[in-house]
């Protein structure tokens, strides 16, 4: 029996962006960044920088480090970069001289209407709904609203569980989709006991990533197709990455996540390894890292992804879907409901699983 998606969800955050010309709905996390008005600095001579966000076309990816995205900056996307743009909109038709600021719902409906589409096309129709990129407008923010900016830059970021930013390598174009963390990434847990932002391992967390495994290429194989190839091989991974360390002892178990069709027609190949604490009734924490302190140093392609970035004001939240908050506590089913305390288990990521 494979995991119900209600416990090992990717938070509590799921936003529906819209769908168009019968394509599958966006279920992402939203996020609506106004950009600095001063950003960019000064020249020599007394002249202003402009701000690289007025000049960012498709393609292009930008990064910044300030809470107040004041040092936005254009970078190479290969490098480490928070939002890669997809389009550039200009919505004055519908949001004319007069038209106040929009609220967070009003910024909802602009990025449906506007981001959704743009973004899809810039992936060539390749969107894996439960993939890592969310969706969402860079907006000129209010001051420059009122002065009548209407343009928006749509484009993708990659988000944790929670909502924080986490960094990302390569454009969106070219990138497996799935929704994975580096082996020694932890997820924190939050107030509503569901799948935190990554943090410390010695804070508490709901999982530490032991593992990726990129699933073998061919047909859509199904669910129990993939428990049959994960419970072993996670198990695997879990022992080398421990040293064999006692998980039953610490009340811990190895599970992993497994992909929906959409995300496979979308080529999202790649799957993670976990260890979580027995649920007792939703998730439970727990401290500390399940790492063989004798092991070498983990190698990965990029820096870990260990903490997120947060904004001093963004222009709208991101919506919350009722169907998890009414399921925020739903224990899974074991893969071994008789031995649950032991047992590998897996998560279905469905539309319920982020």
């Amino acid at each position: 029996m494979s995991m119900s998606a209600r416990w090992f969800r990717r938070g509590d955050h799921v936003v529906m962006l819209g769908a168009f010309a019968g394509a599958f709905a966006l279920l992402a996390l939203s996020t609506f960044t106004s950009w600095p008005v001063g950003a960019g600095g000064s020249l020599s001579g007394g002249s202003t920088q402009v701000n690289p966000v007025l000049t960012a076309q498709a393609g292009d990816c930008l990064n910044w480090t300030r809470q107040d995205l004041a040092d936005v900056a254009k970078v190479d996307c290969a490098a480490q970069h928070l939002f890669e743009v997809t389009g550039v909109v200009d919505i004055s038709s519908s949001h004319g001289p007069q038209a106040p600021f929009p609220d967070d719902a009003q910024w909802q409906q602009v990025s449906q209407e506007h981001c959704t589409k743009v973004s899809m096309d810039f992936l060539g129709g390749r969107f894996d709904p439960f993939g890592k990129y969310t969706v969402g407008p860079l907006n000129p923010g209010e001051r420059l609203w009122g002065e009548g900016q209407r343009t928006l830059r749509c484009g993708l970021q990659v988000a944790g569980p929670a909502g924080g930013l986490l960094p990302a390598y390569g454009s969106a174009r070219t990138q497996d989709q799935s929704d994975v963390y580096d082996p020694g990434v932890c997820l924190g847990i939050t107030e509503a006991r569901s799948v935190g932002d990554p943090v410390e391992c010695a804070k508490p967390h709901t999982f530490e990533i032991v593992g990726v495994v990129p699933m073998p290429p061919g047909d859509y194989p199904a669910p129990e197709q993939q428990d049959q190839l994960l419970a072993g091989e996670c198990d695997r991974i879990a022992k080398e990455y421990t040293g064999g360390a006692d998980l039953k002892a610490r009340n811990l178990v190895v599970t992993w996540d497994t992909r929906a069709p959409e995300s496979w027609a979308a080529g999202s190949r790649l799957t993670n390894c976990k260890v979580g604490a027995v649920p007792t009734d939703g998730l439970v924490a727990w401290e500390g890292s399940v790492r063989n302190p004798d092991a070498p140093p983990l190698t990965t392609s990029n820096p870990p992804q260990t903490t997120t970035v947060r904004q001093d004001e963004p222009t709208g939240a991101p919506l919350h879907s009722a169907s998890n908050t009414e399921s925020s506590s739903a224990a899974p089913p074991s893969s071994n409901p008789e031995s649950a305390s032991s047992a590998p288990t897996s998560t279905t990521e469905t539309s319920a699983s982020r």
